[in-house]
């Protein structure tokens, strides 16, 4: 039983604890090692993964070969290509466990099943996704309207644990430029 996933459920649906041992028969549970992809580029996505304990990151390759980050998930969060796992086509991308990672996960099937038999999931999941919504599109407003160097500031004065967790050459990918250029905001910052 996930006491870290209850708890996260709890905060938007009153269930009780019978019925959260009802509600879990529909995921499995998964650990995964530093570096482990639980999907690759031309895969189908078949599932939705959640956090318990440690890191995720969805990337693709850009034309260069080069990896760009689009997302992370941590503890309580969700992570999956939305339109592949909806449609249950191939994805783009990579998802890609950043540290030791542990987590739940759901096939699309079996969402929609979960919903049939427990509709307060349906509630659940569209706060679920109205979250992830808005995060997508506070960050596309940072890419178009910060300088890359406010864009980290941003985000390192919002999230300073997240960008101490994080690999630097992650968070440079996710921001969008080079390793060496964050380092260089970094080494300004602290003359």
């Amino acid at each position: 039983m996930s006491i870290v996933f209850q708890e996260h459920l709890k905060k938007f649906a009153a269930v009780s604890d019978q019925e959260f041992e009802a509600i879990m028969c529909f995921f499995t549970t998964k650990q995964v090692a530093k570096k482990e992809n639980l999907v690759e580029q031309g895969q189908v996505c078949r599932y939705h993964y959640f956090v318990e304990q440690g890191l995720l990151r969805k990337f693709f390759v850009n034309e260069k070969g080069v990896e760009q980050t689009t997302e992370f998930a941590i503890e309580r969060w969700w992570l999956t290509d939305h339109l592949a796992y909806e449609q249950k086509t191939t994805t783009e991308f990579y998802i890609q466990a950043v540290e030791k990672t542990s987590l739940i996960y759901i096939s699309h099937d079996r969402q929609e099943q979960l919903m049939q038999e427990h509709p307060i999931m349906e509630r659940y999941f569209r706060f679920v996704y109205q979250r992830a919504f808005a995060a997508a599109q506070m960050r596309v407003k940072y890419l178009f309207s910060l300088s890359k160097e406010a864009f980290y500031h941003s985000l390192q004065s919002k999230h300073p644990e997240f960008v101490q967790r994080v690999p630097q050459y992650l968070i440079a990918s996710f921001l969008g430029f080079t390793p060496e250029y964050l380092s260089e905001i970094r080494k300004k910052k602290l003359s």
